[in-house]
C-alpha cells in the first residue's frame, strides 16, 4: 500500500504568539507520526528556534512581514520549512556559540540546537526572497502503524 505525503501549510503573522503556534502544530503533528516524548520536544524547541529567528532576524519584527510554516510527513521523515521575508543570510556568518568569545553571548544557539535536535538542516533562499530553513526528523519505527499517519480533525 503506497503512503502519499501530507503537508500542512500555515501563514503566520510576526509575533511572539506566532512561535507558540507554529510548535504547537509541529507538535500534534509529531505526536501524530509516533514520535516519543523525547523526540517530540526536540522537534518543538527546533521549530520554536526557526520561528524565532525569522521573527526577530529575518522579519526584524516588522508587523507586515510573515511566516511561512511547512510541516510535511512521507513515509519516513517530518520535514518542517519556515520561511521568512526578509533578507538572507550566509550560515558561515553565524559565530560559533561554542566558541570562547562567545559562551556568554544571550543569543546565537538556536542554530546548534537546530542542527542538533534535528537529523537534517539546511539554509536557502526562499523562492521569493527570503530565507528558508529545512530540518528534517526521521520517523520513529512504529509497530502500531501510526507513524506518518496524521489524522484530519
Amino acid at each position: 500500500m503506497a503512503t502519499h505525503a501530507q503537508r500542512i501549510e500555515v501563514t503566520l503573522e510576526t509575533l511572539l504568539d506566532s512561535v507558540d503556534l507554529a510548535e504547537d502544530i509541529a507538535l500534534r503533528v509529531a505526536a501524530e507520526a509516533g514520535f516519543g516524548e523525547e523526540d517530540c520536544h526536540k522537534i518543538g524547541m527546533s521549530v520554536r528556534e526557526a520561528v524565532i529567528n525569522a521573527y526577530s532576524y529575518g522579519n526584524r519584527k516588522e508587523r507586515g512581514r510573515k511566516i511561512g510554516l511547512t510541516v510535511e510527513l512521507d513515509e519516513r521523515k517530518m520535514v518542517v520549512h519556515v520561511l521568512d521575508e526578509g533578507k538572507n543570510f550566509c550560515l558561515a556568518d553565524v559565530p560559533d556559540p561554542l566558541a570562547e568569545e562567545n559562551l556568554l553571548r544571550t543569543s546565537g544557539r538556536g542554530i546548534f540546537l537546530m542542527r542538533a535536535f534535528m537529523d537534517e538542516f539546511d539554509i536557502q533562499c526562499g523562492a521569493n526572497g527570503g530565507t528558508e530553513l529545512v530540518m528534517s526528523k526521521k520517523l520513529p519505527l512504529a509497530g502500531n502503524g501510526a507513524a506518518g499517519k496524521v489524522s484530519e480533525k
